[in-house]
């Protein structure tokens, strides 16, 4: 079983005894992979594992006993291994003879490093079922042990400047990446050694005495910046060890997935574990809008980070188009490899002034309205200009680069299916691409009104907004099955009429009128979508499901949570009550953090979830989802006009479920929020 820790983009995947060895395992940072092996054995063998695990999230411990190799008897030496991970790697490894008597053996440690970009180590792994289509991955790199001064050097070949550097506490006897250490304990005495691992891609390698010096600092500085984190965010009391241990564990899964300063332009979440540990504009927005009880940090420095990145100009290279938002940032190898900046998304655009409107609620910031107004209004041009590209007044996708054939959050290449099977073809208009800009243009008309002060604006975004909800109606509804909106519009304009959970971010964004709502709501929660784990992504009655396909019956847990917020705006609460505790039970099944995706099985199939093989975990709008749900279940809402925290219209508390959430920071003060025992109360501390 794989054993990760991170921080940041740097992050080491190992086996249970701390090894890193085959498949994806690996020191990786700046989405290169700087070591591909890393093991330990006694007198040419794999010690024996006592327990392993995570200590902190930056952190893991690795105890195990002497193999029966070399004459040793069984359990005459106990193994620690201690990892830490900030800027590099380091290890403590202490070995104790648990007897009276002398014992000599041999401890041999070897390096390797290939440098291989972290794209073409997921599609490797991904295609061992299928040696022929796996990508070949770059040869292992020279290395050179140094016994004087005590340090491995993994040169990058063919020219290139990657460097990985080991040094070592101790000297030991060896070659290339293969450093022995002969060992001889006298009874109950102790052997350590510290390796410490620095990474480099412009080929500057550190004195080793610079590189102990940084490692003696690490530690503080990741405690301190998780605890800088931790100290400002609200404080939970609740009845449900469900929800009190989710939110724990989402909180110490988006401070590890922090991106720090200098790996990009703020800090905020990599998209997830191990793909993805990078900024991704739909994955980044989605997971600020989630976490918005928190604090308006996150969020800020999204709004912010992604308004730097936003398209100047067309590049059809990289389906970049004036005032769109990114959707992926890639440094190192992998911006060889794909591209260093990438625009392939639909739907980033619209739902970037979502997130600007929902930050203004939450702050009444009005000067950060007026700051990012112009790089509002460039992604507002994009939506009515580039994003249309027909001129139907519906947002549509066709790639222009070797990029993403698909570019809505269901983005693998068989998403968008008709309920036979078939492949739509592009430009492909999205459904809940429209339900986006039609929450953008409403909330951008409340932004132009209130920060703004531009009255003009704001009525024409909210004509449009109006005329989009009714073309949309028009366009997307499906009379059969009860009723329901498509998946998408194809090239042709036909309705790609596959029953999937679309439907939930449509609920969301508020563009289903009335009138639909109630076929909307059986629609998601009836059997063939409901798999009493959370809501599939597409019905066990289309042609093109499968509870192990990627976007077509996988269970997302952030697309239910958003189908339970959309559920909370119309007011169906039971709905919303039975998603959370649904997702907060799955949650127990995965260690309290939610993956990526799990498999779209009945419930009454299977006694738990099903891990899907691939899923990120910990993944930012995975970690997201159970601060979410703890905002339903409180049913909190910003109030910016009255400057004061409120209850959505008909918010009602689960019975039996007593919630206290303290120092919840909003329009310039704090406030304890709670409910139990049928009420809800918000009270103002400042």
């Amino acid at each position: 079983m794989a054993l990760t820790i991170l921080d940041g983009s740097t992050f080491c995947i190992c086996d249970e005894l701390g090894d890193v060895q085959g498949g994806v395992c690996g020191l990786y940072a700046h989405d290169t992979r700087f070591l591909s092996a890393l093991t330990l054995t006694i007198n040419g063998a794999p010690p024996l594992l006592l327990s392993s695990g995570r200590v902190e999230y930056f952190s893991a411990a690795f105890y195990s006993r002497n193999p029966l190799a070399g004459g040793l008897d069984q359990d005459v030496l106990s193994i620690a291994r201690h990892r830490f991970v900030g800027d590099g790697l380091q290890d403590h490894v202490v070995i104790r003879n648990e007897t009276g008597d002398r014992i000599a053996f041999t401890v041999e440690l070897v390096f390797a490093a290939d440098f291989a970009d972290i794209i073409s180590v997921k599609q490797h792994d991904f295609a061992l079922g299928d040696p022929l289509h796996a990508p070949e991955l770059p040869p292992p790199a020279e290395a050179h042990y140094d016994e004087r001064a005590g340090r491995v050097v993994l040169e990058e070949g063919d020219g290139r400047s990657g460097r990985t550097q080991v040094v070592l506490s101790r000297t030991g006897t060896g070659r290339a990446g293969v450093v022995r250490f002969p060992v001889t304990l006298a009874g109950h005495q102790a052997w350590d050694l510290r390796v410490d691992v620095a990474v480099s891609l412009d080929g500057e390698v550190e004195h080793p005495e610079h590189v102990e010096r940084r490692f003696g600092t690490e530690r503080a500085r990741v405690r301190e910046a998780f605890e800088a984190w931790s100290v400002r965010l609200p404080r939970l009391k609740t009845t449900s060890d469900e929800l009190r241990h989710s939110f724990a564990q989402s909180v110490a899964d988006l401070a590890a997935l922090r991106l720090r300063a200098g790996e990009g332009p703020g800090p905020l979440p990599a998209a997830g574990m191990p793909w993805f540990m990078t900024v991704f504009g739909r994955d980044t927005i989605i997971t600020s809008l989630q976490t918005m009880l928190l604090g308006p940090e996150l969020a800020i420095n999204a709004l912010e980070t992604l308004a730097a990145l936003q398209a100047r100009e067309e590049d059809p290279t990289i389906d970049a188009e004036p005032g769109k938002i990114l959707h992926e940032l890639r440094s190192g190898r992998a911006a060889e490899k794909w591209f260093a900046r990438y625009y392939g998304t639909v739907d980033a655009t619209p739902l970037y002034l979502v997130l600007l409107s929902e930050v203004w609620r939450w702050t009444g910031d009005d000067d950060l309205a007026r700051r990012l107004r112009a790089p509002a209004l460039a992604a507002l041009g994009w939506i009515d200009g580039w994003g249309d590209r027909d001129g139907d007044g519906f947002v549509e996708y066709e790639r222009r680069s070797a990029g993403l054939a698909n570019q809505s959050w269901k983005d693998s290449g068989d998403s968008q299916r008709f309920r036979d099977g078939r492949f739509a073809e592009p430009p492909i208009a999205p459904a809940e691409v429209q339900g986006y800009v039609y929450d953008a243009k409403l909330r951008l008309a409340e932004l132009a009104r209130r920060a703004w002060e531009d009255e003009p604006l704001a009525g024409r975004l909210e004509a449009e907004a109006a005329e989009l909800a009714a073309r949309f109606d028009e366009a997307f509804w499906v009379p059969e099955r009860g009723g329901y909106y498509a998946l998408a519009l194809d090239g042709e304009k036909r309705r790609v009429d596959a029953l999937c959970s679309n439907m939930g971010h449509l609920l969301w964004s508020g563009i289903v009128p009335e009138a639909r709502v109630d076929a909307v709501v059986d629609a998601l929660m009836r059997h063939e979508v409901w798999s009493g784990w959370g809501v599939r992504t597409m019905s066990k009655s289309d042609a093109a499901y499968s509870p192990l396909s990627y976007h077509n019956g996988t269970v997302w847990p952030h697309d239910t949570a958003l189908a339970a917020w959309g559920l909370a705006r119309y007011g169906h609460w039971e709905h919303v009550h039975r998603i959370a505790r649904a997702l907060l039970e799955a949650a127990g099944h995965f260690e309290w953090s939610l993956p990526e995706v799990f498999a779209g099985f009945d419930r009454s199939e299977t006694p738990f979830p099903i891990a899907y093989p691939t899923a990120a975990r910990p993944q930012a709008w995975a970690a997201g989802t159970p601060i979410l749900l703890l905002r339903l279940l409180l049913g909190v809402e910003p109030d910016v006009a009255g400057r004061r925290l409120s209850m959505l219209p008909g918010a009602e508390p689960v019975p039996g479920l007593g919630i206290i959430l303290e120092g919840v920071r909003a329009l310039g003060a704090t406030w304890d929020v709670s409910c139990g025992a049928g009420e809800s109360r918000i009270e103002l501390l400042e």
